[in-house]
Protein backbone atom coordinates (compact mmCIF):
# COMPACT_ATOMS: atom_id res chain seq x y z
CA UNK A 1 0.00 0.00 0.00
CA UNK A 2 1.44 3.34 -1.08
CA UNK A 3 1.87 6.38 1.15
CA UNK A 4 0.05 9.58 0.36
CA UNK A 5 1.48 12.99 1.29
CA UNK A 6 -0.52 16.12 1.90
CA UNK A 7 1.40 19.36 1.33
CA UNK A 8 0.63 22.96 2.20
CA UNK A 9 0.79 25.92 -0.16
CA UNK A 10 4.53 26.30 0.37
CA UNK A 11 5.29 22.61 -0.07
CA UNK A 12 5.62 21.85 3.67
CA UNK A 13 4.82 18.29 4.68
CA UNK A 14 1.74 18.32 6.89
CA UNK A 15 0.63 14.70 7.14
CA UNK A 16 1.63 11.20 6.07
CA UNK A 17 -0.96 8.42 6.06
CA UNK A 18 -1.78 5.18 4.22
CA UNK A 19 -3.47 5.74 0.87
CA UNK A 20 -6.74 3.84 0.43
CA UNK A 21 -8.73 3.39 -2.72
CA UNK A 22 -12.50 3.85 -2.59
CA UNK A 23 -13.17 0.16 -1.85
CA UNK A 24 -10.88 0.04 1.16
CA UNK A 25 -12.21 3.35 2.48
CA UNK A 26 -15.83 2.20 2.24
CA UNK A 27 -15.02 -1.08 3.94
CA UNK A 28 -13.13 0.63 6.78
CA UNK A 29 -15.99 3.07 7.37
CA UNK A 30 -18.56 0.31 7.56
CA UNK A 31 -16.69 -1.60 10.26
CA UNK A 32 -16.84 1.19 12.83
CA UNK A 33 -20.03 1.40 14.87
CA UNK A 34 -19.54 4.80 16.49
CA UNK A 35 -22.63 4.70 18.69
CA UNK A 36 -21.76 1.28 20.12
CA UNK A 37 -18.17 2.33 20.70
CA UNK A 38 -19.09 5.39 22.72
CA UNK A 39 -21.80 3.50 24.59
CA UNK A 40 -19.12 1.02 25.57
CA UNK A 41 -17.01 3.87 26.93
CA UNK A 42 -19.93 5.03 29.08
CA UNK A 43 -20.69 1.46 30.19
CA UNK A 44 -17.10 1.10 31.38
CA UNK A 45 -17.44 4.18 33.58
CA UNK A 46 -20.69 2.80 34.99
CA UNK A 47 -19.11 -0.59 35.69
CA UNK A 48 -16.38 1.11 37.69
CA UNK A 49 -18.98 2.90 39.81
CA UNK A 50 -17.89 6.39 38.76
CA UNK A 51 -20.62 7.42 36.34
CA UNK A 52 -21.86 10.93 37.11
CA UNK A 53 -25.60 11.35 37.53
CA UNK A 54 -26.85 14.95 37.46
CA UNK A 55 -29.60 15.87 39.89
CA UNK A 56 -32.30 18.22 38.58
CA UNK A 57 -32.33 20.80 41.39
CA UNK A 58 -34.13 24.11 41.68
CA UNK A 59 -32.94 26.40 44.43
CA UNK A 60 -35.59 28.72 45.87
CA UNK A 61 -34.71 32.30 46.77
CA UNK A 62 -34.76 32.84 50.50
CA UNK A 63 -34.87 29.12 51.36
CA UNK A 64 -31.31 27.88 50.75
CA UNK A 65 -30.01 25.22 51.54
CA UNK A 66 -33.43 23.84 50.62
CA UNK A 67 -34.06 22.99 46.95
CA UNK A 68 -36.67 21.27 44.81
CA UNK A 69 -35.47 17.95 43.37
CA UNK A 70 -37.27 16.99 40.17
CA UNK A 71 -37.14 13.25 39.59
CA UNK A 72 -37.05 11.50 36.20
CA UNK A 73 -40.66 10.31 36.65
CA UNK A 74 -41.86 13.93 36.83
CA UNK A 75 -42.48 14.05 40.57
CA UNK A 76 -40.69 16.52 42.85
CA UNK A 77 -39.74 16.85 46.49
CA UNK A 78 -37.83 19.21 48.78
CA UNK A 79 -34.26 18.28 49.70
CA UNK A 80 -31.48 19.78 51.81
CA UNK A 81 -28.28 20.47 49.88
CA UNK A 82 -24.98 19.44 51.52
CA UNK A 83 -22.45 19.73 48.72
CA UNK A 84 -22.84 23.25 47.37
CA UNK A 85 -19.98 25.71 46.83
CA UNK A 86 -22.13 28.74 47.65
CA UNK A 87 -20.40 28.65 51.03
CA UNK A 88 -21.80 31.95 52.32
CA UNK A 89 -25.25 31.86 50.75
CA UNK A 90 -24.44 34.94 48.69
CA UNK A 91 -26.22 33.54 45.64
CA UNK A 92 -29.50 34.60 47.26
CA UNK A 93 -28.40 37.66 49.20
CA UNK A 94 -30.74 40.65 48.69
CA UNK A 95 -27.89 42.98 47.69
CA UNK A 96 -26.68 40.53 45.06
CA UNK A 97 -30.14 39.96 43.61
CA UNK A 98 -30.89 43.69 43.53
CA UNK A 99 -27.65 44.44 41.68
CA UNK A 100 -28.37 41.70 39.11
CA UNK A 101 -31.92 42.96 38.52
CA UNK A 102 -30.79 46.54 38.05
CA UNK A 103 -28.08 45.58 35.54
CA UNK A 104 -30.49 43.31 33.67
CA UNK A 105 -33.05 46.09 33.38
CA UNK A 106 -30.43 48.67 32.39
CA UNK A 107 -28.29 46.70 29.95
CA UNK A 108 -30.14 43.54 28.93
CA UNK A 109 -29.27 39.86 29.21
CA UNK A 110 -26.04 39.35 27.27
CA UNK A 111 -22.65 40.97 26.83
CA UNK A 112 -22.92 40.88 23.05
CA UNK A 113 -19.59 39.23 22.37
CA UNK A 114 -15.93 39.41 23.33
CA UNK A 115 -14.70 42.50 25.13
CA UNK A 116 -12.45 43.41 22.22
CA UNK A 117 -15.32 43.40 19.71
CA UNK A 118 -18.37 44.39 21.72
CA UNK A 119 -16.71 46.64 24.26
CA UNK A 120 -16.41 46.23 28.01
CA UNK A 121 -19.44 47.04 30.11
CA UNK A 122 -18.97 49.30 33.10
CA UNK A 123 -20.04 46.39 35.28
CA UNK A 124 -16.94 44.41 34.32
CA UNK A 125 -14.69 47.46 34.72
CA UNK A 126 -16.03 48.06 38.22
CA UNK A 127 -15.70 44.36 39.07
CA UNK A 128 -12.03 44.33 38.04
CA UNK A 129 -11.38 47.40 40.16
CA UNK A 130 -13.14 45.70 43.06
CA UNK A 131 -11.04 42.52 42.99
CA UNK A 132 -7.80 44.47 42.52
CA UNK A 133 -8.67 46.42 45.67
CA UNK A 134 -9.63 43.17 47.42
CA UNK A 135 -6.15 41.76 46.98
CA UNK A 136 -4.20 45.00 47.20
CA UNK A 137 -2.95 44.65 43.61
CA UNK A 138 -2.51 47.14 40.79
CA UNK A 139 -4.94 45.45 38.40
CA UNK A 140 -7.47 42.69 37.92
CA UNK A 141 -8.80 40.78 34.94
CA UNK A 142 -12.22 39.08 34.85
CA UNK A 143 -12.70 35.91 32.79
CA UNK A 144 -15.63 33.61 32.09
CA UNK A 145 -14.82 31.06 34.82
CA UNK A 146 -12.23 30.09 37.39
CA UNK A 147 -11.17 27.23 35.11
CA UNK A 148 -10.58 29.61 32.21
CA UNK A 149 -8.69 32.02 34.47
CA UNK A 150 -6.26 29.31 35.59
CA UNK A 151 -5.84 27.78 32.16
CA UNK A 152 -5.40 31.13 30.45
CA UNK A 153 -3.11 32.73 33.02
CA UNK A 154 -0.74 29.83 33.63
CA UNK A 155 -0.58 28.90 29.96
CA UNK A 156 0.22 32.48 28.98
CA UNK A 157 2.69 33.21 31.79
CA UNK A 158 4.65 30.08 30.93
CA UNK A 159 4.74 30.84 27.21
CA UNK A 160 5.92 34.42 27.75
CA UNK A 161 8.78 33.47 30.09
CA UNK A 162 11.69 31.99 28.10
CA UNK A 163 12.79 28.50 29.24
CA UNK A 164 10.43 28.74 32.19
CA UNK A 165 10.30 25.96 34.81
CA UNK A 166 6.89 25.50 36.45
CA UNK A 167 6.57 23.86 39.87
CA UNK A 168 3.12 22.46 40.57
CA UNK A 169 1.62 20.88 43.68
CA UNK A 170 0.61 17.26 43.02
CA UNK A 171 -3.00 17.98 43.96
CA UNK A 172 -3.48 21.13 41.92
CA UNK A 173 -6.81 21.50 40.13
CA UNK A 174 -7.32 20.22 36.57
CA UNK A 175 -7.54 23.80 35.30
CA UNK A 176 -4.04 24.56 36.59
CA UNK A 177 -2.69 21.33 35.08
CA UNK A 178 -4.34 22.31 31.78
CA UNK A 179 -2.72 25.74 31.81
CA UNK A 180 0.72 24.36 32.67
CA UNK A 181 0.41 21.81 29.87
CA UNK A 182 -0.59 24.53 27.41
CA UNK A 183 2.51 26.54 28.28
CA UNK A 184 4.64 23.75 26.78
CA UNK A 185 7.32 24.46 29.38
CA UNK A 186 9.15 22.06 31.64
CA UNK A 187 7.09 21.17 34.71
CA UNK A 188 8.09 19.76 38.08
CA UNK A 189 5.42 18.18 40.29
CA UNK A 190 6.14 18.31 44.01
CA UNK A 191 4.45 16.12 46.60
CA UNK A 192 1.39 17.75 48.11
CA UNK A 193 2.41 20.52 50.53
CA UNK A 194 5.90 18.96 50.83
CA UNK A 195 8.31 21.87 51.15
CA UNK A 196 11.44 19.72 51.26
CA UNK A 197 10.51 18.15 47.94
CA UNK A 198 9.67 21.55 46.44
CA UNK A 199 13.01 22.96 47.48
CA UNK A 200 14.88 19.95 46.10
CA UNK A 201 13.20 20.49 42.74
CA UNK A 202 13.89 24.23 42.78
CA UNK A 203 17.52 23.56 43.62
CA UNK A 204 17.83 21.19 40.65
CA UNK A 205 17.05 23.92 38.13
CA UNK A 206 19.53 26.44 36.71
CA UNK A 207 19.28 29.55 38.94
CA UNK A 208 19.05 31.81 35.89
CA UNK A 209 15.87 30.21 34.57
CA UNK A 210 12.49 31.89 35.19
CA UNK A 211 10.38 29.88 37.62
CA UNK A 212 6.70 29.75 38.58
CA UNK A 213 5.39 28.06 41.72
CA UNK A 214 1.70 27.26 41.18
CA UNK A 215 -0.37 26.17 44.17
CA UNK A 216 -3.76 26.50 45.86
CA UNK A 217 -4.66 27.84 49.27
CA UNK A 218 -7.60 25.53 50.10
CA UNK A 219 -7.50 22.11 48.44
CA UNK A 220 -11.16 21.32 47.98
CA UNK A 221 -10.98 17.53 47.89
CA UNK A 222 -8.67 17.26 50.90
CA UNK A 223 -9.97 20.15 52.96
CA UNK A 224 -6.43 21.22 53.89
CA UNK A 225 -4.56 24.50 53.41
CA UNK A 226 -1.13 25.04 51.88
CA UNK A 227 1.86 26.45 53.79
CA UNK A 228 1.77 29.77 51.94
CA UNK A 229 4.46 31.52 53.98
CA UNK A 230 6.93 28.67 53.47
CA UNK A 231 6.26 28.64 49.74
CA UNK A 232 6.85 32.38 49.59
CA UNK A 233 10.14 31.92 51.46
CA UNK A 234 11.28 29.40 48.85
CA UNK A 235 10.12 31.70 46.04
CA UNK A 236 12.25 34.51 47.50
CA UNK A 237 15.23 32.20 47.90
CA UNK A 238 15.09 30.85 44.34
CA UNK A 239 13.67 33.94 42.60
CA UNK A 240 10.37 32.32 41.59
CA UNK A 241 7.06 33.88 40.56
CA UNK A 242 4.22 32.87 42.92
CA UNK A 243 0.81 31.94 41.50
CA UNK A 244 -1.89 31.26 44.08
CA UNK A 245 -5.33 29.78 43.38
CA UNK A 246 -7.74 31.05 46.06
CA UNK A 247 -10.99 29.88 44.45
CA UNK A 248 -12.25 28.02 47.54
CA UNK A 249 -11.06 30.76 49.88
CA UNK A 250 -12.10 34.15 48.48
CA UNK A 251 -15.01 35.55 50.42
CA UNK A 252 -14.63 32.90 53.13
CA UNK A 253 -11.25 33.83 54.65
CA UNK A 254 -9.63 37.11 55.63
CA UNK A 255 -11.12 40.23 57.25
CA UNK A 256 -12.33 41.45 53.83
CA UNK A 257 -12.76 38.08 52.12
CA UNK A 258 -9.42 38.27 50.32
CA UNK A 259 -8.66 34.61 51.05
CA UNK A 260 -6.15 32.68 53.14
CA UNK A 261 -3.27 34.90 51.96
CA UNK A 262 -5.09 37.93 53.37
CA UNK A 263 -5.94 36.12 56.60
CA UNK A 264 -2.24 35.31 57.09
CA UNK A 265 -0.96 38.72 56.00
CA UNK A 266 0.77 37.35 52.91
CA UNK A 267 -0.99 38.95 49.94
CA UNK A 268 1.89 41.28 49.18
CA UNK A 269 4.20 38.27 48.78
CA UNK A 270 2.04 36.65 46.08
CA UNK A 271 2.69 37.79 42.50
CA UNK A 272 -0.64 36.64 41.06
CA UNK A 273 -3.82 35.61 42.84
CA UNK A 274 -6.56 33.75 41.00
CA UNK A 275 -10.12 33.45 42.24
CA UNK A 276 -13.71 32.81 41.29
CA UNK A 277 -17.10 34.41 41.77
CA UNK A 278 -18.82 31.03 41.53
CA UNK A 279 -18.22 29.80 45.07
CA UNK A 280 -18.00 32.09 48.11
CA UNK A 281 -19.48 34.98 46.11
CA UNK A 282 -22.43 32.99 44.81
CA UNK A 283 -22.27 34.20 41.20
CA UNK A 284 -20.16 33.11 38.21
CA UNK A 285 -16.84 33.93 36.55
CA UNK A 286 -13.15 33.93 37.40
CA UNK A 287 -10.41 36.52 37.82
CA UNK A 288 -6.73 37.17 38.34
CA UNK A 289 -5.03 40.06 40.14
CA UNK A 290 -1.42 41.24 40.16
CA UNK A 291 0.96 43.88 38.83
CA UNK A 292 -0.59 45.90 36.00
CA UNK A 293 2.06 44.85 33.47
CA UNK A 294 1.60 41.14 34.21
CA UNK A 295 -2.19 41.36 34.05
CA UNK A 296 -1.98 43.30 30.78
CA UNK A 297 0.30 40.62 29.33
CA UNK A 298 -2.27 37.91 30.09
CA UNK A 299 -5.05 40.13 28.70
CA UNK A 300 -3.07 40.65 25.49
CA UNK A 301 -1.92 37.06 24.87
CA UNK A 302 -4.37 34.56 26.44
CA UNK A 303 -6.61 33.04 23.72
CA UNK A 304 -9.14 31.82 26.28
CA UNK A 305 -9.69 35.42 27.32
CA UNK A 306 -9.41 37.13 23.92
CA UNK A 307 -11.85 34.86 22.10
CA UNK A 308 -14.47 34.27 24.83
CA UNK A 309 -17.71 36.19 25.23
CA UNK A 310 -17.60 38.49 28.26
CA UNK A 311 -19.66 37.95 31.41
CA UNK A 312 -23.16 39.43 31.04
CA UNK A 313 -24.01 42.64 32.93
CA UNK A 314 -26.28 40.99 35.50
CA UNK A 315 -23.66 38.40 36.47
CA UNK A 316 -20.88 41.01 36.70
CA UNK A 317 -23.02 43.31 38.82
CA UNK A 318 -24.07 40.45 41.10
CA UNK A 319 -20.46 39.38 41.60
CA UNK A 320 -19.33 42.91 42.43
CA UNK A 321 -22.16 43.33 44.94
CA UNK A 322 -21.07 40.12 46.69
CA UNK A 323 -17.39 41.12 46.76
CA UNK A 324 -18.15 44.57 48.14
CA UNK A 325 -20.59 43.27 50.75
CA UNK A 326 -18.12 40.73 52.09
CA UNK A 327 -15.40 43.36 52.37
CA UNK A 328 -17.39 44.90 55.21
CA UNK A 329 -19.54 42.05 56.56
CA UNK A 330 -18.13 39.22 58.66
CA UNK A 331 -21.46 37.72 59.72
CA UNK A 332 -21.46 35.12 56.94
CA UNK A 333 -17.90 34.02 57.70
CA UNK A 334 -18.71 33.64 61.40
CA UNK A 335 -21.67 31.40 60.56
CA UNK A 336 -19.54 29.18 58.35
CA UNK A 337 -16.93 28.76 61.09
CA UNK A 338 -19.64 27.91 63.62
CA UNK A 339 -21.31 25.37 61.34
CA UNK A 340 -18.08 23.68 60.30
CA UNK A 341 -17.12 23.28 63.96
CA UNK A 342 -20.54 21.75 64.72
CA UNK A 343 -20.28 19.34 61.79
CA UNK A 344 -16.76 18.16 62.61
CA UNK A 345 -17.65 17.78 66.28
CA UNK A 346 -20.68 15.70 65.34
CA UNK A 347 -18.67 13.40 63.09
CA UNK A 348 -16.06 13.00 65.84
CA UNK A 349 -18.79 12.08 68.29
CA UNK A 350 -20.14 9.25 66.14
CA UNK A 351 -16.68 8.04 65.10
CA UNK A 352 -16.78 8.67 61.33
CA UNK A 353 -13.45 9.39 59.70
CA UNK A 354 -12.95 12.53 57.65
CA UNK A 355 -9.82 14.24 56.42
CA UNK A 356 -8.76 16.55 59.26
CA UNK A 357 -7.94 19.66 57.22
CA UNK A 358 -8.23 23.09 58.77
CA UNK A 359 -10.56 24.47 56.09
CA UNK A 360 -14.35 24.68 55.90
CA UNK A 361 -14.55 21.62 53.60
CA UNK A 362 -15.19 18.25 55.27
CA UNK A 363 -14.31 15.19 53.12
CA UNK A 364 -16.00 12.12 54.64
CA UNK A 365 -14.11 9.05 53.44
CA UNK A 366 -16.06 6.02 52.15
CA UNK A 367 -13.28 4.33 50.17
CA UNK A 368 -15.18 2.39 47.49
CA UNK A 369 -16.99 3.89 44.47
CA UNK A 370 -20.14 1.74 44.37
CA UNK A 371 -20.54 2.03 48.13
CA UNK A 372 -20.10 5.79 47.87
CA UNK A 373 -22.87 5.97 45.27
CA UNK A 374 -25.07 3.72 47.43
CA UNK A 375 -24.73 6.10 50.39
CA UNK A 376 -25.69 9.15 48.36
CA UNK A 377 -28.66 7.33 46.82
CA UNK A 378 -29.94 6.33 50.27
CA UNK A 379 -29.48 9.86 51.59
CA UNK A 380 -31.45 11.31 48.68
CA UNK A 381 -34.15 8.67 48.31
CA UNK A 382 -34.89 8.00 51.98
CA UNK A 383 -33.81 11.14 53.84
CA UNK A 384 -34.08 13.98 51.25
CA UNK A 385 -30.41 14.87 51.76
CA UNK A 386 -28.49 15.74 48.60
CA UNK A 387 -24.78 14.91 48.48
CA UNK A 388 -22.78 13.92 45.41
CA UNK A 389 -20.21 11.08 45.57
CA UNK A 390 -16.64 12.11 44.70
CA UNK A 391 -14.93 9.30 42.81
CA UNK A 392 -11.92 8.70 40.55
CA UNK A 393 -10.45 10.54 38.64
CA UNK A 394 -11.33 13.53 40.84
CA UNK A 395 -9.76 11.68 43.78
CA UNK A 396 -7.47 8.61 43.84
CA UNK A 397 -9.08 5.17 43.76
CA UNK A 398 -9.74 3.85 47.24
CA UNK A 399 -10.32 7.34 48.66
CA UNK A 400 -13.87 7.88 47.36
CA UNK A 401 -15.70 10.32 49.58
CA UNK A 402 -18.61 12.59 50.37
CA UNK A 403 -17.50 16.21 50.21
CA UNK A 404 -19.61 17.90 52.86
CA UNK A 405 -19.96 21.66 53.03
CA UNK A 406 -21.66 23.28 55.98
CA UNK A 407 -22.58 26.68 54.59
CA UNK A 408 -23.57 29.87 56.36
CA UNK A 409 -27.18 29.04 55.46
CA UNK A 410 -27.34 25.71 57.30
CA UNK A 411 -28.88 25.64 60.76
CA UNK A 412 -27.61 23.70 63.79
CA UNK A 413 -30.71 21.51 63.35
CA UNK A 414 -29.69 20.73 59.74
CA UNK A 415 -26.28 19.64 60.96
CA UNK A 416 -27.62 17.47 63.78
CA UNK A 417 -30.00 15.71 61.40
CA UNK A 418 -27.24 14.95 58.90
CA UNK A 419 -24.98 13.57 61.64
CA UNK A 420 -27.80 11.41 63.04
CA UNK A 421 -28.64 9.95 59.63
CA UNK A 422 -24.98 9.18 58.90
CA UNK A 423 -24.61 7.50 62.29
CA UNK A 424 -27.61 5.29 61.57
CA UNK A 425 -26.39 4.35 58.08
CA UNK A 426 -22.93 3.37 59.27
CA UNK A 427 -24.34 1.41 62.22
CA UNK A 428 -26.84 -0.60 60.18
CA UNK A 429 -25.15 -1.14 56.80
CA UNK A 430 -22.62 -3.96 56.51
CA UNK A 431 -21.08 -2.55 53.30
CA UNK A 432 -20.25 0.69 55.05
CA UNK A 433 -18.87 -1.13 58.08
CA UNK A 434 -16.59 -3.12 55.80
CA UNK A 435 -14.97 -0.02 54.27
CA UNK A 436 -14.96 2.09 57.44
Amino acid sequence: MKSSKLRGKKGLLLLVFPAYDGHHLKKACCTMDYKSHFQGCVDQVKAEGRYRYFANLERKVGDFPRAIYRMPDGTAKEVTVWCNNDYLGMGQHPKVLAAAREALQNSGAGAGGTRNISGTTRYVVELEQSVADLHGKEAGLVMSSGYVANEGALGTLGKLLPHCAIFSDALNHASMIHGIKDSKQEKFIYRHNDMEHLEALLRSVDPSRPKIIAFESVYSMEGDISPIAEICDLADKYNAFTYLDEVHAVGVYGPRGGGVAEERGLMDRIDMIEGTFGKGYGAMGGFITGDAAVIDAVRSYAPSFIFTTALPPAVSAAARAAVEHLKISDIERQRVRRNVTLLKSGLDRIGLRYLPGESHIVPLIVGEPNCCRMVTDILMNEYNIYVQPINYPTVPRGTERLRLTATAAHSPEDIERLVSVLEYLWATNHALQAVA
